[in-house]
């Protein structure tokens, strides 16, 4: 058998479609004149707004740190004002019995061992109250003050100056520039 061969037939082409169209761009309209001129003026008025906001909150800001400082340094003040009134109110409650014990060392007898042991109570009661603070107001001789001083008496005096202290009855103690308790002292007129 022969067969005959037949050429081999190119596919048949497609049929074409007709191209998409591309779109053209969207045509904008153009910005008129007057509002370009109006969008800085806008924009420049709510920079001006926003400044002024900043400005604002910044001061209110400042206001609240200073607030806050002048808080904590009141606490403070207030606290060690609270210390101090705590340690005078304990500090008062001691100098009677330093009293005491001044009172018994000046009338002591000679040469007797407990005597020895009240100097010592004292010369410790003494250390424990300067270690606070507490200082001894020096009022033989000066002239009386009576932010310092208390006079229970005025007397004729050749040795002391009129309006000076003769003799303190009662020592006066100081807690820093507070007055504890002043001294009680006789004066010279």
């Amino acid at each position: 058998m022969t067969s005959k061969k037949t050429p081999a037939q190119p596919p048949a082409p497609e049929p074409e479609q007709p191209e998409a169209p591309i779109p053209a761009p969207e045509s904008t309209p153009a910005p008129d004149a007057s509002a370009e001129a109006a969008a800085p003026e806008e924009l420049q008025k709510q920079l001006a707004e926003a400044r002024a906001l900043v400005e604002e909150y910044k001061d209110g800001w400042q206001r609240a740190v200073a607030e806050l400082q002048n808080y904590r340094k009141r606490q403070e003040r207030e606290q060690a004002e609270t210390y101090q009134l705590a340690v005078v109110s304990i500090i008062k409650r001691y100098l009677p019995i330093q009293d005491d014990l001044e009172r018994a060392l000046t009338a002591r007898p000679a040469d007797l061992p407990w005597a020895e042991g009240i100097e010592l109570i004292l010369r410790k009661l003494q250390a424990i109250l300067e270690s606070e603070g507490l200082r001894l107001i020096q009022a033989e001789g000066q002239p009386f003050d009576p932010n310092f001083h208390e006079a229970i008496s005025q007397e004729a005096s050749a040795e002391v100056e009129s309006g000076h202290v003769i003799a303190v009855i009662r020592n006066g103690y100081m807690l820093g520039d507070r007055v504890i308790r002043p001294a009680m002292v006789r004066v010279a007129q």
